[in-house]
Formats: C-alpha cells, structure tokens, sequence
C-alpha cells in the first residue's frame, strides 16, 4: 500500500481531545481534526481547502471514532490513511440561494399527524411521487445519520446522494440513490413543509416551490488506516 505525507501539525475543532503524537497549530496546520457533526460540518464549509479527520460525525466509518482516536492520530503522524473526497451540496429555492449542506437537505411537515405530496425529478427524468411526512437528501457523509434512520442506505464516497422519504404514506415508496442535480417539490400540501440543512431549520415552503439541490463543492476527508480498517484487511 502506498504510503501518504506524515501529517504532524492539526487544528482541533469541537472539543479538547488527547492527539499525541500530533501537535495542535491554529496557524498553519496539514489537517483539521473536527469532533463532532457540528464541527465538521464548520470546518467543510469554512476552510475546503484543509483535509478533516471527522471524529464522531457517523459511526466511523469516514473518519473515526472518540474512542479510538489516539490510533487514528498515531496513523496519521505515520502517513498510515486515505484522502477520500466528499461533496457539499447548494440548496436553491425557485432559483434564490438558500444555503449549503454537508450531510442532509431535508423537507419535511411541520405539522404532526400532516402529510403532503412530494415529486423527485432528476437527470431530466420524474422518479417518483411520494405522500410523506417529508423526503431526506443525503450525502455519502450523511447518509449514516438520518437518512439510514428513515430507511435509506449507507452511500459509498462518489455514489450519489440518497434520496429517501420519511414515514411514506405507500409501502412501495423506495429510496433513490442519485448523482445530482436533482429537484423537490412539494405538490400537494396539507399543512407548513419546512426546509433544514444539517439539522437546521431554514424557511418554510409553499406547494409548487421547486428545490433545487445539487453539488456544489468538496473537500476532503482523512480515513485512517488502523487496525480493523476495510483496506488493512485485504492486505
């Protein structure tokens, strides 16, 4: 296996963490160690550019875990990881910028016991209609969290984003897995759809707003490769 740069200097973001044998430097660092998915989710908008160990942002399975941090950060100083590239997504309502998100896009009914109807088009093509409590786009970073929680699946790095709804009124309602750029409208409303980025709630929708979702940057994530990591096992 080919062996990466050394990383020795990080800035830590989220919370205090013990990353003997890497140095903390705020000024000029190779990496961001970011714990947390507030943290992440900060660093991969605020600075692309720098490379991120994303510590609890999922089950580990694109950064590490809280618990075995102190291997990921030997691995890093001994250039012993995979730079793996994940995307930022731009949310537009009927054209006007609402924000960007680096794990989830959701809509969903602000009212309990309300549903509406919801229409996917992608690539040119309408994918389904759905009557939901709401639909949840995710990225290959997100779809861990709370799409996996709705029913979707665990996305590989450049699979797409996942498109699944939430509580679906059909039992035959399916998630998607798609490349971007994609469009959700609500067509039928039964009460107030809001719209949240990362968990965070950012306007309300009316029926026939179209929104527009699609990859809008990147940046890079490091994998440490410690003991019981995928790559270390087939070799």
């Amino acid at each position: 296996m080919t062996q990466s740069t050394p990383i020795s200097r990080v800035s830590l973001r989220g919370a205090d963490a013990d990353l003997a044998p890497l140095s903390l430097d705020d000024d000029d660092p190779d990496a961001v160690v970011a714990v947390g998915a507030d943290a992440v989710e900060a660093a991969a908008l605020a600075d692309a550019d720098r490379p991120i160990l994303a510590v609890d942002a999922d089950d580990g399975r694109h950064g590490t875990t809280r618990d075995r941090l102190a291997d990921a950060a030997a691995a890093l100083a001994a250039g012993s990881y995979r730079r793996v590239s994940h995307p930022v997504i731009g949310v537009a309502v009927e054209g006007e910028r609402v924000g960007r998100a680096v794990f989830d896009a959701t809509l969903m009914t602000s009212e309990p016991a309300r549903i509406s109807e919801y229409a996917l088009v992608a690539t040119a093509e309408r994918l389904f209609d759905v009557r939901a409590d709401g639909v949840v786009v995710s990225t290959p970073l997100g779809s861990a969290g709370y799409g996996r929680a709705a029913g979707g699946p665990i996305v590989a790095p450049g699979g797409g984003l996942s498109v699944v709804p939430v509580a679906p009124f059909s039992t035959r309602a399916s998630p998607w897995v798609v490349p971007g750029p994609l469009s959700l409208q609500v067509e039928r409303d039964e009460g107030a759809v809001s719209l949240f980025l990362d968990g965070e709630q950012r306007r309300q929708l009316g029926p026939a707003e179209p929104v527009e979702i699609s990859v809008v940057d990147e940046f890079t994530c490091l994998r440490p490769l410690v003991a019981g990591s995928p790559e270390l096992e087939k070799h």
